[in-house]
């Protein structure tokens, strides 16, 4: 393989032979210092130092022939040369996608550490170059290639990263820090001597084996600390620290009773500050880290940290499942994760794995660029319809087509990683169902769906008025029971395309004039004398009461013998209501708004009980449901909890249907509530959200 290396560079030094470096030096210095590094500071193959040499023969000179090199250097050259044209933004959002984008580049996991190589070497010789190119490549170190190298498990050439970003970009804070480590270094020498000196006799009785790491925290680490904790120098606890690796079997009891052994030997020697004991022994963090870490006070009253552990523990907290980077809660994602961790075995064992056995990255994503290199992250597989809606609706609802990387292209063509796409518009494009099958993205979907069921909902809303006008005017009433009955005949989905027909008249309204009339008179068909006798049957035993009485409901006492609230229409307290009498089941309480209350009225007058409310609504409470229909849209969800609970109500149960045909929430709420007004304020309130259709009490 040394071949390799040897030909790559001859490569390399013929291409780029008359460039030079900002300090003037010949520019094939920089790949044979960033190769120095892959190869005896990381450790990484031939290969991988070889890419580093044809790398930037081909960043700038795309033209240069490197076809006789083996297909895993060339995908190597690939990944660095896409790297190479990322320009983040200064924001930390934007960073975070950035990281994710130079993961999606790296197809050879190895070609992110590479490129953390490199820009090491650039880093140790930043001061070459002219201060915008510096403060750009600080901006880039410090929001993507330090995360990544933590990550990565390149703790030294992290630390390393982290000292360079700081001494340039706080140079007086830099210097004070690190003249302070040098100054306190003898007295930290001195302090761990005396601290373990105490110790080494109760240990050595004790049969315990272990090791003593002692570490001082790096200028940036600290740096980091003084800022989050808003502490000097001095406030930073853990500026310097002695780690016990006890070594022993790998038996969970074992290991923890030998960890609090040692702690009960430091704490009985030491001052221990409570506040700061961190027990992940008995309860692991959830990435698996165990260990216990205690902050005490030597004999002249300087603070300390402890960390005791098991060898186990140490290597699984080092450099496996529950590794450094993850334990301090750099933020990540699962498949990510998997990916980064199988690296770090990657570089463990450079030689255990062919290039085809090499993991790959996370596929589920493509990153996109606007034309002003803005970075858009979308679902694989998406087009340039979901581009535009992802950079805002009404562009997406006005899109007629695009340029890729400034070629002409249709709305539905398919993007991929490192796209630039600009769109184009047309003032009156409008969507039709066909873009449905172009678009992956959940937004394009959505509000596709949104543009062409608003002439639905405009036309269900014309429809619903046209009917209720008609129904006032011949003093008829359409239950719920019977709509649904009606319209499933008629084969509409649901309630919306059936008002939107009635509006375009696909549906006569005399139609349902005439099926109300037929329910009606289905209700009338027994023979008067038979109403009658069944009526004096219920006649509920003992009851002589008449239609003047007047029943007075105690909210105390809702679930009592004497009466019951009827659950076809649910009564709260201060609703409209009546009493009917039961044959079985006593006195049932309904609402004057209840559907059945006009035939109950009708047909048995004298088994109607006139009733008032008595005492206060807080005294009881009452059950009653809401059904809510709004757009497809989730924050409607969270804002509907919400509104429920600033109010005195409690919540028994959500449902939530996707209607997917109409682009609706079809949402149940069942309620406790004390009051008819505070459900009325419940309503008012949920039926103001904007994306709310429909609400009503059942």
């Amino acid at each position: 393989m040394d071949n390799i290396v040897e030909q790559a560079r001859a490569l390399a030094l013929e291409v780029l032979k008359d460039e030079t470096r900002y300090d003037g030096s010949p520019f094939i210095t920089h790949p044979d210092n960033v190769a120095r590094i892959v190869e005896d500071e990381i450790g990484l193959p031939d290969a991988c130092v070889a890419a580093v040499y044809l790398h930037e023969a081909t960043r700038v000179h795309k033209d240069v022939d490197i076809s006789a090199f083996p297909q895993d250097i060339r995908t190597l050259v690939d990944g660095l040369n896409k790297i190479s044209t990322i320009k983040p933004k200064d924001t930390r959002l934007e960073a975070e996608n950035y990281k994710r984008l130079i993961v999606q580049y790296s197809t050879d996991p190895r070609v992110t550490v590479l490129k953390i190589a490199d820009r090491l070497e650039v880093m140790r010789g930043l001061q070459m170059f002219p201060k915008t190119s510096r403060d750009q490549k600080l901006l880039e170190t410090l929001m993507l290639y330090m995360p990544l190298a933590h990550q990565l498990g390149l703790y030294n050439i992290n630390n390393e990263l982290g000292n360079i970003w700081f001494r340039y970009a706080d140079p007086e804070q830099y210097r004070a820090i690190t003249n302070k480590l040098k100054a306190t270094e003898k007295d930290r020498e001195q302090i761990t001597a005396e601290f373990i000196e105490p110790l080494k006799r109760k240990l050595s009785d004790a049969g315990i084996v272990y090791k003593l790491k002692i570490r001082t925290k790096s200028a940036y680490s600290i740096y980091r600390k003084m800022q989050v904790q808003k502490v000097p120098f001095e406030g930073v606890y853990d500026v310097f620290a002695i780690r016990f690796i006890i070594d022993c079997e790998d038996d969970p009891k074992v290991e923890k009773d030998l960890c609090w052994k040692v702690f009960s030997y430091v704490t009985e020697e030491y001052e221990s500050d409570t506040k700061r004991l961190r027990d992940w022994l008995t309860t692991p963090r959830p990435n698996g880290y165990e260990s216990l870490h205690i902050t005490v006070k030597n004999r002249k009253g300087q603070a300390l940290e402890v960390q005791i552990r098991t060898k186990r523990m140490d290597i699984e907290a080092e450099s496996g499942s529950a590794a450094h980077w993850a334990y301090k809660g750099i933020r990540h994602e699962a498949s990510m994760d998997r990916w980064l961790q199988s690296v770090r075995d990657a570089l463990a064992h450079p030689f255990d794995a062919t290039p085809e056995e090499m993991p790959t990255p996370p596929d589920k994503e493509i990153f996109v660029f606007t034309p002003t290199g803005e970075l858009r992250i979308l679902p694989a597989g998406a087009s340039v319809l979901d581009f535009a809606f992802n950079i805002h609706s009404g562009l997406g609802c006005r899109c007629i087509g695009g340029r890729v990387n400034g070629k002409a292209v249709p709305i539905r063509e398919k993007l991929g990683t490192g796209d630039v796409v600009e769109i184009m518009t047309r003032k009156d494009q409008r969507p039709n169902r066909d873009w449905l099958g172009w678009v992956v993205s959940s937004k394009a979907r959505n509000k596709i769906k949104q543009e062409l069921d608003a002439d639905e909902r405009k036309a269900a809303s014309d429809g619903r008025e046209l009917l209720e006008r008609r129904l006032r005017n011949w003093k008829l009433e359409f239950p719920d029971d019977w709509m649904t009955e009606f319209i499933k005949v008629r084969k509409y989905p649901s309630v919306l395309p059936f008002m939107a027909a009635i509006a375009r008249e696909e549906v006569d309204v005399n139609d349902i004039k005439a099926f109300i009339q037929r329910k009606l008179a289905a209700q009338q068909e027994k023979p008067a004398a038979a109403v009658q006798e069944e009526a004096e049957k219920a006649e509920p035993k003992g009851y002589a009461g008449t239609s003047d009485d007047i029943l007075v409901l105690n909210a105390k006492n809702v679930k009592g013998l004497e009466y019951k609230m009827s659950k076809c229409c649910n009564p709260v307290f201060g609703d409209d209501v009546f009493g009917f009498v039961t044959r079985t089941e006593g006195i049932k309480i309904h609402r004057m708004s209840c559907p059945n209350a006009a035939r109950l009225i009708e047909r048995y007058p004298y088994r109607i009980q006139k009733v008032i409310w008595q005492d206060n609504p807080g005294q009881g409470d009452f059950q009653c449901t809401l059904t809510v229909t709004t757009d497809l849209d989730h924050p409607v969800l969270s804002a509907i909890m919400d509104i429920i609970g600033q109010f005195r109500v409690s919540m028994r149960a959500f449902n939530v249907k996707e209607n997917l045909r109409t682009g609706t929430y079809e949402i149940t709420i069942r309620l406790l509530v004390p009051s008819s007004a505070e459900l009325d304020k419940v309503l008012s309130q949920v039926g103001a959200l904007r994306q709310v259709i429909k609400i009503r009490r059942s």
